[in-house]
């Protein structure tokens, strides 16, 4: 796998869950990074922490990684370059896709560690 470009994206950020098959709040829309799934365990919303009540079931405190350009989708390997050393130096991810690129959290208590972690791999990783 060639060398990647990840970029820290500002803020803090949550993963927070609602019951399934519940329309989606109209705090998690708008932002500049925002991710809905639904499925039929429930809902999850990844949006900034500033946007999640503080009743919402809540992960918070989360830094996100935009990994830069878009990849085709059958190039293999994209996540597998950054979760292997990023397990190896013990440090947990969440990762999801969209259709121009992938991206990753880890807990802002670890990004020191990533960060370490992907450029010891060979990867760029700005803003951490």
């Amino acid at each position: 796998m060639k060398s990647l470009h990840l970029i820290r994206q500002p803020g803090s950020w949550a993963v927070a869950q609602l019951p399934s098959r519940v329309p989606v709040p109209a705090w998690a829309w708008g932002h500049e990074f925002g991710s809905v799934t639904q499925t039929s365990d429930g809902t999850s919303i990844i949006c900034p922490t500033a946007a999640v009540p503080a009743a919402v079931q809540s992960e918070r405190g989360w830094a996100l990684f935009m990994v830069m350009g878009s990849f085709d989708f059958s190039e293999v390997g994209v996540l597998a370059s950054l979760a292997a050393p990023l397990a190896g130096a013990g440090v947990p991810i969440l990762a999801l896709s969209t259709y121009q690129t992938d991206y990753f959290l880890v807990k802002q208590a670890d990004v020191s560690a990533a960060a370490a972690a992907l450029r010891g791999a060979g990867h760029r990783c700005d803003g951490a």
